[in-house]
């Protein structure tokens, strides 16, 4: 199966930009070759582009806080395992604590780091990075895997309270969602919410079907239709296609 995620709103489509470039970023930093991390730092340079939005910060903490609220509204009720419930409350304790006690612009410490910033202004460049261009870029390629991880471990640790908040925010977000099982009569299907609320769709179809699926929604009805890959994807299927979706909402 192959699982599509469509936010519905800017701030869920924030969050999985951040949580997708984290991934990158932690992949590629676990591997030992200097070209891997030379990605591992592109999309670090990434995550302090979307990450150091003004407001971000406090999006989220909002976010933390008002789940936790619905959370402690729980408390008692005897259809809901308490056990669960204090481990998910604790976890959101623990991340909102995390955001406060950080200060200032979030990844402030790389943009004050010149040496990190002369090879983010040199990125811009194609072919910006050679070892003309860098010579201390170069030198570093050449350290250790020990000490080269080491360096993208402190210069990702800034970054570490919001990808807990994030990745926390997703998780309940993906969590939260019932499935049904629905078919695009000839590649094409809509939906009207009747007044249902999701700050996004998971889509799930089988790896057996050569088509993609491109959705538009507001806030009356959702149209999905799936086209058929390859060099053009402007063709819609002619076949009845299976799907399973998700409405996700907080």
């Amino acid at each position: 199966m192959i699982v599509y995620e469509f936010p519905l709103n800017e701030r869920v489509r924030t969050l999985l930009r951040i949580e997708n470039l984290y991934q990158r970023t932690r992949y590629f930093k676990s591997k030992d070759g200097s070209q891997e991390h030379h990605v591992a730092i592109l999309s670090l340079f990434e995550i302090l582009d979307v990450a150091g939005r003004a407001d971000l910060k406090s999006e989220i903490m909002q976010e933390l806080e008002r789940k936790k609220t619905q959370l402690d509204s729980l408390k008692d009720n005897p259809s809901v395992e308490q056990s669960k419930l204090a481990e998910i409350i604790g976890e959101t304790e623990q991340a909102i604590a995390g955001l406060l006690a950080t200060s200032g612009k979030t990844g402030q410490e790389l943009r004050e780091n010149e040496w990190l910033m002369a090879i983010r202004q040199r990125t811009a460049i194609p072919g910006g990075v050679c070892e003309f261009d860098l010579p201390s870029y170069h030198h570093w390629m050449h350290l250790s895997p020990e000490i080269r991880k080491r360096d993208l471990d402190q210069w990702l640790s800034p970054f570490e309270p919001m990808r807990n908040g994030v990745e926390l925010i997703l998780r309940l977000l993906r969590e939260s969602g019932k499935t049904t099982q629905q078919r695009a009569e000839k590649g094409k299907f809509q939906q009207m919410l009747a007044g249902r609320l999701a700050q996004m769709l998971r889509l799930s179809l089988d790896d057996s079907y050569a088509h993609v699926p491109e959705v538009s929604a507001n806030k009356y009805a959702i149209n999905i239709r799936f086209a058929t890959f390859g060099e053009s994807q402007r063709k819609t299927s002619e076949e009845d296609i299976d799907f399973a979706l998700t409405f996700c909402n907080l």
